[in-house]
């Protein structure tokens, strides 16, 4: 085995992929801007793994809020049938670096991904709604929204979910709301549990929270009316229990 001078002097420092490990959250990086970039893989193996515990198929579709550098998406957009990932950012240099170096320009071509460039879901065009999305996600979204965001967020959403799709979202929970507004990034917002169930509900979403592990935050499912949940109420969030009692 080639020790590690070996190994470094075969692959010179201005040749190594460039990950962003070092850098703060925030900084001009694809992953960093993102997050932290260490975690970077991790945040991506749990987001993708907690939708596929949920009943996540090829053939469903997914709006991916936030959807960044494409830290989820390079996943979901190869497992995913064409056409069947949306990814709606705001920054739209990060999602062009996400399929520079992290998803690939044939595989955009061979699965046709949707994106759109906008701090929200206005405007979306009929193609990418299509019929509807059976899971959204939002990993570190409402954690830098104020209230009034957090609101338009989950009233705009709610029409694009089919009837029985979900909403898979994390937050920062704690006694008492931080009075902001708007966007907060790179610093972040919190909430009450009690105040995420409340405006949920007022869209029309079901809550329920998720025992499934965050470096940093909690996860939320926020449930549209005919999304079955009995499987998961009644066993625990896993693999194992999705498999044996949901359908297949």
């Amino acid at each position: 085995m080639a020790s590690a001078s070996a190994m470094d002097a075969a692959n010179p420092p201005s040749s190594r992929e460039d990950l962003g490990l070092g850098l703060k959250p925030g900084d001009e990086h694809y992953r960093a801007f993102v997050g932290p970039p260490g975690d970077f893989d991790l945040i991506a193996a749990m987001t993708f793994s907690l939708l596929a515990a949920l009943g996540l198929r090829q053939h469903h579709r997914v709006l991916d809020l936030g959807c960044g550098s494409l830290r989820v998406g390079r996943l979901l957009i190869p497992y995913l049938n064409r056409g069947g990932y949306l990814g709606v950012e705001p920054n739209e240099w990060l999602v062009r670096e996400g399929i520079a170096r992290e998803v690939g320009a044939a595989q955009v071509a061979i699965k046709s991904p949707f994106f759109h460039y906008s701090d929200g879901v206005a405007g979306l065009s009929e193609e990418a709604v299509g019929s509807g999305f059976d899971f959204a996600v939002a990993q570190s979204v409402f954690s830098h929204t104020g209230r009034d965001l957090l609101e338009r967020w989950l009233r705009d959403l709610a029409p694009l979910l089919k009837p029985s799709g979900a909403l898979a979202a994390t937050y920062l929970p704690d006694s008492a709301d931080t009075p902001a507004a708007g966007w907060v990034y790179p610093g972040c917002v919190k909430y009450r549990p009690e105040t995420l169930t409340e405006v949920a509900r007022a869209h029309g979403y079901r809550t329920l929270p998720l025992d499934w592990r965050h470096p940093r935050q909690q996860w939320l499912l926020l449930a549209r009316p005919d999304f079955d949940d009995r499987w998961l109420r009644a066993h625990p969030l896993g693999w194992n229990s999705r498999f044996d009692h949901g359908p297949r």
